[in-house]
């Protein structure tokens, strides 16, 4: 199996950091669910803020990137109202449709594995610039899965290829036994191979 992560790696950080994330803010719409999901996390959290108001405790999240699950589905929900509007329209590297074929075609299962929401991730793939790739994606995980800096997420997720451009995700899934590629992009910032396998496309793999 061949599991990728998304921003920075087949997707561009400045399209998640500059348009998703923006657009979460602009449209942001909480509903009982969501308050309530929001509302488990804060109670747990020992870094948090003084009182709970829902959305103030939504920017302060989004504020420090944190990887809140319940923040997460809250911006699945938001994103796809804007997909589904013709608002939003994702990005993808030129090299992803053709390496997704490819694997396809020889018979490798694919996944993907994000800090977003299983419904980000698909609304990602299946509105982006190259059309509808989910047909080519057999399996996503998230953050309920496990965090993406820890060996046990790995080991929950299976074995494989894991491709991403955090050295400290690589690092874990390698302690859990995947084999890890580290992708450096356009517009990431500059690391240290620390070993790992670099491509700067996946026509290199």
């Amino acid at each position: 199996m061949i599991v990728l992560d998304i921003e920075g790696t087949t997707t561009p950080i400045a399209f998640v950091h500059d348009v998703l994330f923006p657009y979460a803010r602009t449209h942001l719409a909480i509903d009982d669910a969501d308050r309530t999901a929001l509302h488990a996390e804060y109670e747990r959290e020992c870094d948090r803020p003084a009182t709970f108001e829902p959305e103030a405790y939504v920017h302060w999240l989004m504020d420090r990137d944190r990887k809140s699950t319940a923040l997460k589905a809250l911006q699945g929900k938001l994103w796809r109202r804007g997909y589904e509007r013709g608002e939003l329209r994702s990005i993808v590297y030129d090299d992803v449709p053709r390496a997704l074929a490819r694997w396809q075609a020889a018979g490798t299962p694919i996944a993907i594995y994000s800090s977003g929401s299983i419904e980000a991730q698909q609304l990602l793939f299946r509105y982006s610039n190259h059309g509808d790739l989910t047909p080519y994606l057999s399996h996503y995980f998230d953050t309920t899965t496990g965090p993406k800096r820890e060996p046990a997420s790995y080991r929950a997720i299976g074995s494989g290829t894991f491709i991403s451009d955090i050295v400290e995700e690589l690092t874990a899934a390698r302690d859990a036994g995947f084999a890890c590629v580290l992708a450096l992009r356009p517009g990431n910032a500059p690391v240290a191979a620390h070993g790992f396998q670099v491509v700067r496309s996946f026509d290199e793999l």
